[in-house]
């Protein structure tokens, strides 16, 4: 079967000391299920596995054991070029992703393309009961509709989702530091106005002070908004 032959591969691409540096980055995921392949060798093997024909039962064979068949199954399907068949396969795999690694370096390059389209999912995926499909839906519409496809709506939408899981309030106050970049005068009364839960509003300025596309005079202005607890 091409699960067993890829995940033999994955093995033999295996660091261990990778391994070891990166099981604890990713918390919540049991350390038996790191193989330890570095980023750019398994985007090397997604590219290769990609062209064969059976392709689709490795993509088929969910939920995978290992966080390095996931990654590979989220490079595998960034690749696809068709957009129906892309979202589909991006459609079947959004439930099984488990942690905010697999969640944010999962990002088909074909939706760039088909806006129009990805807006309709978003708006469905910020919905959805599963925290990282949130969390991708998110990642989203912060990679792809903050400049010329940015419309203030979208700031009402974010600031509306009403979650408590971590990642999913964390990528709300990464959206949000990075409209604050890109759409300052739209983004900053939900700073001002404390729109956002006090940990959301307090982590977006944390995050927006921290970026080099905010001003000297826009960070100073945003930490006197820092709120207490």
């Amino acid at each position: 079967m091409i699960t067993e032959e890829i995940r033999e591969g994955l093995f033999r691409l295996q660091d261990p000391a990778y391994r070891d540096f990166q099981a604890p980055l990713v918390p919540g995921c049991d350390e038996q299920i790191f193989i330890g392949v570095r980023t750019p060798e398994l985007r090397r093997y997604a590219r290769d596995l990609g062209r064969r024909e059976d392709i689709g039962e490795f993509l088929n064979d969910l939920p995978h054991f290992y966080f390095d068949e996931n990654q590979l199954h989220a490079f595998i399907v960034s690749g696809i070029r068709d957009f129906d068949r892309c979202l589909e396969e991006t459609e079947c795999f959004l439930p099984y992703i488990d942690n905010w690694a697999t969640c944010d370096q999962f990002s088909p390059k074909v939706f760039a393309k088909h806006l129009p389209e990805l807006d309709a999912c978003i708006r469905r995926w910020i919905r959805d009961e599963h925290p990282y499909t949130v969390r991708f839906g998110i990642g989203m519409r912060m990679r792809y509709f903050l400049d010329e496809q940015f419309q203030p709506e979208y700031l009402e939408e974010v600031a509306s989702i009403d979650r408590e899981e971590y990642y999913i309030r964390m990528m709300i106050a990464w959206y949000f530091a990075t409209a604050l970049a890109k759409q300052y005068d739209a983004a900053l009364p939900y700073i001002v106005q404390q729109r956002l839960p006090l940990w959301t509003h307090n982590k977006t300025i944390q995050k927006a002070v921290e970026s080099y596309r905010i001003t000297p005079e826009q960070k100073e202005a945003l930490r006197s908004l820092r709120r207490k607890k």
